[in-house]
């Protein structure tokens, strides 16, 4: 049996502890890109003199791009947790819930910070979407 693996009907909540108690449910994704989850180093590992690989576990963060559209009310999200950090000269720590109804799967996010942002959109002939990034300590997957 095929998959549909259509983006168009998954779900992104945020939780802000201290900020956004109860989920808010991140809308009006950018047309080509929603978000975008950087590949997670899984292993180290080096080469000894004698051609042996030695390899270890180490832990290592999970870096996603959450890319809004100019115009989503969902930038407003992002936009206060950054003015709620500057004036508490602190982080607050993110959770999130990432379901993907077409494939039957669920990512639940961890102790995220907000690691980057745009300040404000670019322009050109019209507002560009705005990039946040967030640092994820970790990322489990299940079934829906």
């Amino acid at each position: 049996m095929a998959l549909d693996i259509t983006a168009a009907n998954a779900i992104f909540t945020i939780t802000v502890p201290g900020l956004y108690n109860a989920p808010v449910t991140l809308q009006n994704f950018a047309t080509d890109r929603a978000w975008e989850t950087a590949e997670q180093i899984c292993s180290e590992s080096e080469m000894s003199i004698d051609g042996y690989l030695n390899a270890g576990w180490v832990p290592s963060p999970v870096d996603q791009a959450i890319v809004l559209s100019a115009s989503s009310d969902s930038v407003l999200v992002f936009e206060a947790i950054l003015a709620a950090q500057q004036t508490a000269r602190a982080l607050y720590r993110l959770g999130a819930e990432v379901t993907l109804q077409s494939t039957g799967r669920k990512y639940t996010l961890v102790n995220g910070v907000l690691h980057a942002l745009a300040a404000m959109p670019s322009a050109g002939r019209v507002l560009q979407d705005r990039r946040f990034s967030v640092r994820w300590q970790a990322v489990y997957p299940a079934g829906v």
